[in-house]
């Protein structure tokens, strides 16, 4: 694992996730998704148009983000930490990071969720403001009574242009694929402390094999084609064991929509 969350940052912003490392040597090593996804295949924006990335102002993709209407995007927190509204670029309808095509919008508010610190401690939320509307169909999230999606085994769809294996390189083309969601007692199995039933949810193979990766941060876990989670963190990458862990989207639902309207 080379860092706490599954973003994939420039070094500059890499020293500062470093720093934050440090702090938590005594945990176990947790692992932003800055691979493709693993064990997936490819797809387009064109099925997932609500499907975002994430970009520095020169374009170059570090985390994912979902379109939940025309002018906001759901993201990580961790993928906000130490940017500012010039820093950052939203692009939609781009199927290939190396394309040329799709919308770019510049950003004119980020909120992060105000309780945020690190990724093992939950609040793992953030809001982008796009400075435009995009004309993408935005995805649909789920409210805050929502709590059974979450049942365990229940098939959920993640999405990204992360590695394909941990410390791997990135995926150029979209990818997706299904991991089934994990009870609150077995991913506490895996993660101990550090897994918070009220803001976290895992998904994921006993076995390993298909998980998020590094850059696949931000991005969305999707339920019944509604979005449910955030990818967040995990230890790894697709080990055994190690499922990776996402935002329960349930518990910030009501925060979302209140960022939605401002």
């Amino acid at each position: 694992m080379f860092g706490l969350t599954r973003a994939r940052k420039t070094a500059a912003v890499a020293a500062t996730v470093a720093a934050a490392a440090a702090a938590l040597l005594s945990a176990p090593t947790a692992e932003a998704a800055d691979s493709r996804i693993v064990g997936g295949s490819t797809t387009t924006t064109s099925a997932y148009p609500f499907m975002m990335q994430i970009t520095d102002a020169s374009q170059n993709q570090f985390c994912g983000g979902t379109l939940v209407s025309a002018t906001k995007v759901v993201t990580a927190a961790h993928c906000m930490v130490g940017e500012s509204n010039s820093s950052v670029r939203v692009v939609g309808g781009r199927t290939y990071l190396n394309g040329t095509n799709g919308t770019v919008r510049r950003v004119s508010d980020i909120w992060i969720h105000p309780d945020y610190q690190d990724v093992t401690q939950g609040n793992d939320v953030a809001v982008l403001t796009l400075s435009t509307s995009m004309s993408y169909t935005p995805a649909s999230y789920v409210g805050s009574s929502d709590t059974g999606v979450y049942a365990a085994g229940t098939t959920a769809r993640i999405l990204g242009w992360g590695t394909t294996s941990s410390g791997g390189s990135s995926s150029n083309q979209l990818r997706t694929a299904t991991v089934p969601t994990v009870s609150d007692a077995g991913c506490a199995s895996s993660y101990g402390s550090d897994f918070i039933a009220s803001d976290m949810v895992c998904a994921g193979y006993t076995s390993g094999g298909v998980d998020t990766c590094q850059g696949d941060s931000g991005g969305p876990l999707l339920i019944g084609g509604v979005l449910a989670g955030i990818t967040s963190w995990g230890e790894g990458c697709a080990q055994a064991g190690h499922p990776g862990v996402y935002t329960r989207l349930t518990t910030f639902s009501d925060e979302v929509t209140e960022q939605i309207g401002s």
